[in-house]
């Protein structure tokens, strides 16, 4: 029989968000520990399992531990077995860490071992790939900062809930659809504020841009339509049991049209009781 314990087992690549989702953890009520060798795991959980106050644990292993890092697959079975456990791998891509180890000038565990920044990326990605697969759920950061990740780890972890955790994604087709989302919807279709020469240099946030987006008959229809799915669809997910969902909307640039919808379907949203987190990531 299986513990009542719930564990977390928090994973993924260096620069993704680990430290950040471990506090988060723990400020909703998780007792945390990081960076704990996988042999000691199992024993580690048998003597919390002698505390009933202790029901949400939540582990971090990362590549730091490279020397047992081969047993973590099979550590991971094995917790399973005995506990309800969830691994949670954060992902980010190559451009993203990079920028952020540059950031913060914090050395990369495996920069020793490799020439450059850029190659220990990689190598802990392939090192990873085994656990990326076998992981109960993957959060791509890419696009979200600290508070997004925070926010979104608590409406995952911090209570019971029948809804889903929602991010919606203001993007532009020329720099590529977001890797992590669930839905994708094209606003390239819509008359462009870019060609109106008041309108060029300003954004989506903009009152004018507003204003001339949304009075458009396309954009009326389009909307309509758009909140008719989505409400049938987040119905459907909450059905299923889906604990978060990405909603992408795409125009050319990522400025103007789909700032414009993204921030509109984030007030629908919130009046169905949902409380999304709005990434513009080509602002």
């Amino acid at each position: 029989m299986k513990s009542d314990k719930f564990i977390v087992i928090v994973t993924g690549l260096s620069g993704a968000g680990k430290t950040v989702t471990l506090r988060t953890l723990e400020d909703t009520g998780f007792f945390c520990v990081d960076n704990i060798p996988p042999p000691i795991v199992l024993e580690f959980l048998g003597i919390l399992n002698q505390y009933n106050n202790l029901r949400n644990i939540a582990i971090g292993i990362d590549i730091r531990v490279q020397q047992f890092f081969e047993r973590a697959i099979e550590l991971m079975k094995k917790v399973k077995e005995l506990y309800r456990m969830e691994v949670l791998f954060l992902d980010a891509d190559d451009d993203t860490i990079l920028l952020r180890y540059k950031e913060t000038r914090r050395p990369h565990p495996l920069l020793s071992l490799h020439k450059d920044l850029q190659e220990a990326i990689r190598k802990e990605r392939v090192l990873l790939y085994p656990i990326r697969d076998l992981s109960d759920r993957v959060i791509d950061t890419s696009n979200l900062n600290p508070h997004q990740l925070k926010f979104l780890i608590r409406s995952i972890y911090g209570s019971e809930k029948t809804s889903p955790s929602i991010t919606i994604i203001s993007f532009g087709f020329k720099k590529g659809i977001p890797a992590n989302a669930d839905l994708v919807f094209d606003a390239r279709f819509l008359p462009n504020p870019y060609f109106i020469p008041s309108l060029m240099e300003k954004n989506g946030q903009d009152r004018e841009v507003k204003d001339y987006v949304l009075k458009q008959k396309e954009t009326i229809e389009f909307l309509k339509y758009l909140k008719d799915f989505l409400n049938f669809a987040i119905s459907g997910y909450k059905r299923e049991g889906r604990t978060y969902v990405t909603i992408a909307i795409g125009c050319t640039g990522g400025k103007h049209r789909s700032v414009v919808l993204v921030e509109e379907i984030s007030e629908y949203l919130k009046s169905l009781s949902l409380n999304p987190v709005v990434v513009h990531r080509d602002l």
